[in-house]
């Protein structure tokens, strides 16, 4: 098998490292996750249950299904996901935010797989997924087209991959900067590059680059008036996610 190199860039997961406690305090430094994540949710089961035809009004419809939340954090993506029925591994290359997802895991009652691992390292062991959660990572890491790469590589053959981050142009760092972590301090300063943050074109050509066919994106909208978050076919500005799948073999 080809040796996946390594991405992780030991500076970005130091940063959130620094706030693995927090993971779970809705008014805490992960605040505009918090915000986001109904919207997140919404856009990611949505995909999943139109890719594998499952109906999501069903009790456990991710039932058979092996999910990897790769930069899991604390698990705000992985328990709904085990809620849903899935299998699933979660993975950051941050060992502090282990313990917190695990502890958090059991006292709601989840079995989820949570590992200090990388996404590299996953896909040089051969582990193979229906679905790779792949969001707000792509940003942080040091090679974005190896990261992207070892994602496809763990994928099955028609499996699925969910990807989001964060546009560049002068409006992503109005927003996502000097608004999240200067004027609003959601966010500690200097979370973000915004020199790593990435267009959608350039994500749709890293991921037919690592062999993906994308099939959707979409943008992650804030309102400052009902401040929440909503999907937009048109406004991919800042925040947007992306839908892509593996051809058959």
């Amino acid at each position: 098998m080809q040796t996946a190199q390594n991405t992780v860039d030991p500076a970005e997961v130091a940063k959130f490292e620094a706030m693995a406690a927090e993971w779970w305090d809705p008014n805490g430094k992960f605040k505009p996750l918090h915000m986001l994540n109904p919207c997140r949710l919404d856009y990611i089961t949505s995909q999943i249950a139109a890719e594998f035809g499952r109906d999501l009004d069903g009790p456990r419809p991710f039932e058979g299904l092996r999910i990897l939340d790769i930069g899991c954090g604390g698990g705000l993506l992985s328990e709904p996901m085990a809620r849903l029925g899935a299998t699933v591994v979660g993975a950051d290359a941050a060992a502090g935010n282990i313990p917190v997802a695990q502890v958090h895991a059991e006292a709601s009652g989840l079995t989820i797989d949570y590992r200090n691992v990388t996404a590299e390292s996953l896909a040089e062991d051969g582990e193979q997924f229906d679905v790779v959660l792949n969001m707000e990572v792509v940003e942080h890491v040091s090679d974005p087209q190896a990261y992207t790469t070892a994602c496809q590589m763990l994928l099955k053959p028609g499996g699925l991959m969910i990807c989001s981050t964060i546009n560049r142009n002068p409006k992503s760092f109005a927003v996502a900067i000097v608004g999240a972590e200067v004027i609003m301090r959601w966010l500690p300063k200097g979370t973000h590059e915004w020199r790593k943050f990435i267009t959608p074109d350039e994500l749709y050509g890293l991921i037919e680059t690592a062999g993906l066919r994308p099939v959707d994106r979409k943008g992650f909208v804030f309102n400052p008036i009902t401040w929440k978050w909503s999907l937009s076919d048109r406004d991919l500005s800042v925040n947007y996610v992306t839908a892509s799948v593996k051809p058959d073999a």
